[in-house]
């Protein structure tokens, strides 16, 4: 299996923390926090790792080069912001596989890559991850029956639930409908409406989830022993 990471944005709410950097770059554990996700991937198996890059991307390039811990590293790097949806698109044509694994750049869950593999094989469609997490009130719920979702529920709504942890398991054929260099974002532009129309299941992970993307979090992820590797 391949996997894409989404490692372009700008990281507004991060800027004060890591005003030179791209936020996939921001230290964690005194390593940068894309590092530790590299190396959680090829403590799985993985080898052949397609980044999806723009803000400051040379950092990221001159940082690992074209190998990393037996990794293949492949760079699609977008001239101007296309969105997660773009992004996405852009990147699924270096695919060589008919399914990928897409991550975002700036969280961290532990796949359980052997369980996820396996539901695809079962029904060859598109796979949401969720996680549980204490308060969805920040990320919106996810809306599953018998492990298909359903829909998703708007943000500010508090207390325990279900969450998009925007990680997912797509055939890499699915946003050929979308032209090249479109910009648009691969949650509300396609996935809202598309789940409405198409079969999307719902792999449930127990992993923690961290989003470094807002400072709170940020801080927290220095000592999260899940990220000191």
């Amino acid at each position: 299996m391949e996997v894409i990471i989404l490692a372009g944005g700008f990281g507004a709410r991060l800027k004060k923390e890591v005003p030179n950097l791209p936020k996939p770059m921001a230290p964690v554990a005194g390593q940068p926090f894309l590092e530790i996700l590299l190396k959680s991937l090829s403590k799985k198996g993985f080898l052949r790792i397609i980044l999806s890059l723009g803000y400051m991307s040379e950092k990221i390039v001159n940082y690992f080069g074209d190998n990393f811990l037996g990794m293949d590293l492949i760079y699609v790097i977008e001239d101007k912001p296309l969105g997660t949806g773009g992004a996405i698109r852009k990147s699924l044509k270096k695919c060589n596989n008919d399914h990928v694994l897409v991550l975002n750049g700036d969280t961290f869950i532990d796949i359980d890559v052997q369980g996820i593999e396996e539901q695809w094989q079962e029904n060859n469609v598109p796979i949401i991850v969720a996680c549980s997490v204490p308060d969805t009130s920040r990320y919106g719920r996810l809306e599953i029956n018998d492990r298909r979702v359903t829909g998703f529920s708007e943000k500010d709504m508090a207390g325990r639930g279900l969450i998009n942890a925007g990680c997912y398991l797509l055939p890499t054929n699915l946003l050929e409908r979308y032209s090249e260099g479109k910009n648009f974002s691969f949650e509300t532009d396609f996935l809202y409406d598309a789940v409405n129309k198409y079969r999307f299941d719902c792999f449930m992970s127990q992993s923690v989830f961290i989003d470094i993307g807002v400072p709170e979090d940020f801080e927290r992820a220095q000592t999260l022993p899940q990220l000191q590797v």
